[in-house]
């Protein structure tokens, strides 16, 4: 299966607009009206359907991101859940919920004190957040929902038919999340006791990662904010000034130097989210379509061989 954040060019971390407004602009790009009997253009096209359609919801996206761990868990395990490699399903509950204790080795060995067991506890987990600029920048109160298990109410938590003799079962927690003023992308949030619950133990922890909107143009390498800027073919080769509208709110004249590639970069100190620096990515601007003297001097260049 084809993984659709590769497809469609985000990062596994990209806040979920950012996903959005890259399935738009490839499927603009690729799209069957656009690109009339290219078979290979309608394959692209097809690919990036697909792509989005594994990742179009929050949910679909959790869904699958939930899918791809516990096929890298099997995958330690032997390959397949039916082939765990000797492992037993209290040793596959403890994969996903963190196990009953075991026994630790006494380091009175031999003598007649034992090590007292260690305390039961529920598994970690880390969930995702998507919250714009203004929200990170100001901080406050944010509700969101997640995935976890609970004790089974049925039985509490003993073991019945409705929590398939496991003592919990899956529910949607509602939560509400404090985020920090000048919070980053990526910035990690602990809510303790907020992630699995144990049959008979304590329960894990949750771990928020924030993921910030960069809106459109823009995206995050890491904690680094990435602006694209278009470029005319004629300024990339021969040099000039471009317009750039910044972050911070800011319109700075931005220097292209002749020669510029596709892909260069340029660092704005200071003009990034939060006041961190901001680098600037040269793009080709490409016109829907050209005026008549814009066609001519294109016809002219190409009679140049440019």
């Amino acid at each position: 299966m084809s993984d659709p954040y590769r497809t469609l060019g985000v990062s596994k971390d990209a806040p979920h607009a950012e996903i959005k407004r890259a399935f738009r602009k490839l499927a603009r790009q690729y799209h069957p009206d656009r690109n009339p009997d290219d078979s290979a253009a309608e394959e692209r096209f097809k690919a990036v359907q697909s792509a989005w359609e594994k990742v179009e919801t929050p949910e679909k996206r959790r869904q699958y991101d939930e899918e791809q761990q516990m096929k890298q868990v099997f995958g330690g395990m032997g390959g397949t859940p039916s082939g765990m490699g000797g492992m037993g399903i209290d040793d596959l509950f403890r994969q996903f919920v963190g196990g009953a204790a075991r026994p630790q080795p006494s380091p009175f060995a031999g003598q007649s004190r034992t090590a007292p067991p260690q305390t039961a506890k529920g598994a970690d987990i880390s969930a995702p957040l998507d919250i714009d600029i203004e929200r990170a920048l100001e901080g406050g109160k944010v509700q969101f929902t997640h995935n976890r298990l609970v004790r089974c109410s049925e039985c509490k938590a003993r073991g019945c038919v409705h929590c398939t003799n496991l003592g919990v079962r899956r529910k949607k927690t509602r939560l509400t999340l404090n985020v920090p003023k000048g919070a980053k992308h990526g910035q990690q949030l602990k809510l303790p006791k907020m992630g699995n619950e144990h049959p008979t133990g304590d329960p894990g922890d949750l771990t928020v990662t924030l993921r910030i909107d960069a809106e459109e143009g823009r995206r995050w390498e890491g904690e680094h904010l990435i602006q694209e800027v278009a470029v005319s073919y004629s300024t990339l080769m021969l040099g000039g000034e471009v317009l750039v509208s910044t972050p911070v709110g800011k319109t700075v004249s931005v220097k292209v130097a002749p020669a510029t590639r596709i892909g260069d970069r340029k660092r704005l100190p200071k003009m990034g989210f939060a006041r961190a620096d901001l680098d600037i990515e040269f793009t080709l601007d490409e016109p829907e379509s050209l005026t008549p003297s814009q066609r001519d001097a294109l016809e002219a260049l190409r009679d140049a061989g440019m």
